[in-house]
């Protein structure tokens, strides 16, 4: 049984070079994003793509996964900030997303840098989100600042 289903659905109109896409969540948590080939592989013009929401949940993934290692570790973080950017490349004349890099900045009061570098792999290993980008090249910079 799964745990959760989630769904979105993009309409799109036109050629993929000229046409243009509106992403639309069923949850209603956001308005509907425009989408386009221009805004995925050249300037973004206010339009999202794909990589950007990939982006957007590995993240948010990678820092509940990191907050909950921290907890279970009685060393909640008071702050953490998890960025996250996906890279859409060429791969055998293909476009590929090839990688994700995660930028973790986080103070954790009582954690010292070997105990938060811990954390952070087990968040790395916890992930859904990076679990499903297995087969990408997953880097993370993690810097554990001082309270």
């Amino acid at each position: 049984m799964a745990i959760a289903d989630r769904t979105a659905r993009t309409d799109w109109v036109g050629s993929l070079a000229r046409g243009a896409g509106r992403i639309t969540p069923d949850s209603g948590a956001y308005e509907p994003l425009e989408v386009t080939w221009a805004s995925r592989t050249e300037q973004p013009g206010g339009k999202t793509s794909p990589e950007e929401l990939l982006a957007a949940a590995h993240s948010s993934c990678f820092a509940m996964a990191l907050n909950l290692v921290l907890g279970e570790q009685h060393i909640p973080a008071e702050k953490t900030s998890v960025g996250a950017t996906v890279t859409l490349d060429e791969v055998d004349g293909k476009p590929t997303i090839t990688r994700s890099r995660i930028t973790v900045r986080a103070s954790v009061p009582g954690a010292d840098e070997a105990r938060f570098r811990a954390a952070v792999d087990q968040a790395a290993a916890l992930c859904p989100v990076s679990r499903l980008f297995a087969g990408a090249q997953i880097s993370v910079d993690a810097t554990l600042e001082q309270s």
